[in-house]
């Protein structure tokens, strides 16, 4: 049962760019803003700072001509989120009530009552479900299997030592180019014949001499011993329908991402893989008071500086909010913190108890 009772007019869910960068706008508006993250977790696969956490080289974020650590990014995220007096707590959070304001969200030692709630849980790396995916003891995750090349390629076990990645994206690409720093050979495995990774991340692949692609070809199992670990994956050509084994010592799973929606099914809407809908000009979700950002409502660009975008927004936004100002809303119309509605038309203002007056002072005179 919690233990203590806190009382935030903003609390915001999750530490990646989204995350901080609504920290930051909320603590320069003196909005005092608490931000939860879950613990870093092997086990999860959690890291407080999201997925820059798990990435080498950050090329396309402004401001740094020459690149910067994607950890070194975060950590700067942060320390500015930090001195504007951002309060940071790392728990899990094991239930969250969204029927009325104050939000109530629950962990082990605390009670948070939210006024305002910015999700900023960003998205969890996509498994594909074979025989000897899962985590030891019952298959190789941790023992050769990984989804974060950036975390577990340089570990003595994947060194001079031929692996694979499996994916055609973005993702895939950057971890097999990342690998070839300390494998002897990195074979991609992919189920079409061509990537639906961007030209450049392509380009960069195709150039790699360590780099073979299979194509046209699924994993079917990931095959290991014990004490080794990962010694073969056996693959299925998926036009002949043969298969073979391919002898590697490290399995790196790159097939996209989840939104980390779970907490509020039932209580946002979402589309049907999981990303909260919001605002075609906000941050809102259908619940008023309660904002996304980043990759949980992105399911388009999926990128760091999008994602610190909508964080932006989505502070602006809970600031708004507060300030009772309304705020435009998935449906169109647009809801202050009393509960009045504008019409989507902005002719008409609705109470909340239903009593409608017109959105222009001469009209309101006239009816008066």
């Amino acid at each position: 049962m919690p233990t203590q009772t806190l009382d935030k007019e903003v609390v915001i869910i999750g530490s990646g760019p989204a995350g901080l960068t609504a920290a930051i706008y909320a603590a320069r508006a003196n909005l005092k803003p608490l931000l939860i993250d879950a613990p870093a977790d092997a086990e999860k696969q959690t890291a407080p700072g999201g997925q820059l956490m798990i990435t080498t080289d950050v090329e396309n974020y402004p401001g740094f001509s020459k690149g910067i650590d994607g950890p070194a990014l975060m950590e700067e995220f942060r320390k500015q989120a930090e001195r504007f007096g951002t309060e940071f707590m790392e728990e899990w959070i094991h239930t969250a009530d969204l029927s009325e304001r104050p939000f109530i969200l629950r962990t082990d030692s605390y009670e948070i009552n939210a006024q305002t709630l910015i999700i900023a849980t960003g998205a969890s790396a996509m498994w594909l479900g074979i025989p000897g995916e899962a985590k030891v003891p019952q298959g190789f995750g941790g023992n050769g299997v990984s989804a974060c090349a950036t975390c577990d390629g340089p570990l003595p076990g994947f060194r001079n030592q031929p692996l694979v990645v499996v994916g055609g994206g973005d993702t895939a690409m950057e971890e097999a180019t990342f690998l070839t720093r300390y494998a002897s050979k990195v074979y991609v495995v992919h189920r079409r014949d061509k990537l639906r990774a961007s030209k450049i991340m392509q380009d960069k692949a195709f150039q790699n001499d360590k780099i073979e692609f299979i194509w046209n070809t699924q994993v079917q199992e990931i095959l290991g011993e014990t004490q080794a670990g990962v010694t073969a994956v056996r693959l299925q050509n998926l036009k002949t329908k043969a298969e073979k084994e391919l002898p590697c010592s490290g399995v790196f799973i790159a097939i996209g991402h989840k939104p980390n929606t779970a907490l509020f099914k039932g209580q946002l809407d979402m589309d049907e893989v999981g990303y909260l809908l919001t605002a075609h000009r906000s941050t809102a979700t259908n619940v008023p008071g309660v904002f996304a950002c980043g990759d949980v409502q992105d399911n388009c660009y999926r990128q760091a500086v999008t994602a610190a975008g909508t964080g932006c927004m989505a502070a602006l936004d809970a600031e708004r909010f507060l300030d009772h100002l309304p705020v435009a809303m998935p449906s169109g119309d647009e809801v202050t913190m009393e509960g009045e509605h504008v019409t989507p038309d902005h002719q008409a203002i609705i109470g909340p108890d239903g009593r409608m007056v017109p959105n222009h002072p001469e009209m309101a005179a006239t009816e008066d």
